[in-house]
C-alpha cells in the first residue's frame, strides 16, 4: 500500500459501563475481540481493534468504562488506562447510551480533551421507545460540548456503523499502515483466551459474585493446528469458589464448554482447555498482583 492519501490512525472508544463500547468495536472490526457481559467493568484493559481497508486502517481503542463508584485499586488503575488512551490518539468516539445521560456520562464528558475530534456516537438506537426523542437528544448534547461529529448507530444490529467508518475516516491523519492488511489486534492469543473464559464467568455468574474476578492463563502451548491451555479463575473468597463451580461442576463445565468453542472460532483451530478455580483474597486492592496479571 503506498502511502500517498493513506490514512491511519488510533480511535479511542471511552463512556460509562454497559454502553456498548466493547460491541461496538467488535462490530466496526467484524470480529469478536473484546468481551461483553451486562456487568460493570467487564472490559479491564485496553484492547486494540484494527480494521483495514485500501483507504485507511482504523486502529480502535476499547477501554474499561470509566467510573467513580468503586475506589478499589482495579478501578484507579482502570481509570488511569482510560484517561491515558485520550491523549494517545488521533480521534475519541464518545459513547452514549440513546436517550440517556446521567451523572456517569458527564463525568467521562468532563474528561475529554478540547484539542482533538471527539464523535459522539449515539448508541442502542434501536431501544429507543420514541423516535422522536433523538433529535431532541443530539441537539441537548451539542449544547453541552463542541463534537466534531455525532453519529447514532446500533452496534449490535449493525446499524449506521459504515457511517460512522466514513466519519471516522474524515478525521485520521495520512499515515502509511502500523499494521498488517490481516491482523486485527495487538493483543496475544494467551491474552484474548484469558480475555474470552472471563467473559463467560461474568455472563454465567451474574451478580452471583462481585467485579473481582479474574482469569490467569498458566499455560498456553500450541502443538500444530491444537493449542493446549491451562486457566485459573481467580477468586477472592472461598463462598465465591463454590458459586462459580456451581453444583456438580455444571457451571464450571459450561463455562468451560462456552469459552473453548469461542477460542476455537477465535484461533481457527482445536482448542484443550482444562480450567480451576483459585482464592486469593485482596487481589484486587493488591498493586502488585494486578502488576503482575498485566493491569497496566
Amino acid at each position: 500500500m503506498s502511502a500517498s492519501g493513506y490514512k491511519a490512525g488510533y480511535i479511542s472508544i471511552v463512556g460509562r459501563p454497559n454502553v456498548g463500547k466493547s460491541t461496538l468495536l467488535n462490530h466496526l472490526i467484524k470480529q469478536k475481540i473484546s468481551i461483553t457481559s451486562r456487568k460493570a467493568q467487564t472490559t479491564r484493559h485496553r484492547i486494540h481493534g484494527i480494521l483495514t481497508d485500501v483507504q485507511s486502517q482504523f486502529i480502535f481503542v476499547d477501554t474499561p468504562g470509566f467510573q467513580m463508584r468503586h475506589r478499589s485499586q482495579l478501578n484507579q488503575v482502570m481509570n488511569r488506562v482510560v484517561l491515558q488512551s485520550m491523549q494517545d490518539v488521533d480521534v475519541i468516539l464518545f459513547v452514549l447510551e440513546a436517550g440517556r445521560f446521567g451523572r456517569e456520562d458527564e463525568q467521562v464528558l468532563e474528561q475529554l480533551p478540547r484539542n482533538l475530534p471527539v464523535i459522539l456516537v449515539i448508541n442502542k438506537i434501536d431501544l429507543l421507545p420514541d423516535k422522536l426523542q433523538l433529535l431532541p437528544f443530539m441537539q441537548k448534547m451539542a449544547d453541552l460540548f463542541d463534537f466534531a461529529d455525532i453519529v447514532p448507530v446500533s452496534a449490535l444490529q449493525n446499524r449506521q456503523l459504515s457511517d460512522l467508518t466514513e466519519v471516522i475516516r474524515h478525521y485520521l491523519p495520512e499515515n502509511p499502515p502500523v499494521f498488517t492488511e490481516d491482523e486485527i489486534t495487538d493483543r496475544s492469543e494467551r491474552f484474548l483466551a484469558a480475555e474470552l473464559l472471563r467473559e463467560k464467568v461474568f455472563r454465567q455468574i451474574g451478580e452471583e459474585v462481585p467485579y473481582s474476578v479474574s482469569v490467569i492463563i498458566e499455560q498456553f502451548a500450541v502443538e500444530g493446528n491444537l493449542r493446549r491451555i491451562h486457566a485459573c479463575i481467580l477468586v477472592e473468597r472461598e463462598n465465591q469458589k463454590a458459586i462459580i463451580i456451581g453444583k456438580q461442576g455444571k457451571k464450571l463445565k459450561d463455562m468451560a464448554t462456552q469459552a473453548r468453542k469461542d477460542m476455537e472460532v477465535l484461533f481457527d483451530g482445536k482448542v484443550y482447555l482444562e480450567i480451576w478455580v483459585k482464592v486469593k483474597s485482596g487481589w484486587a486492592d493488591d498493586a502488585i498482583a494486578l502488576k503482575s496479571m498485566g493491569y497496566e
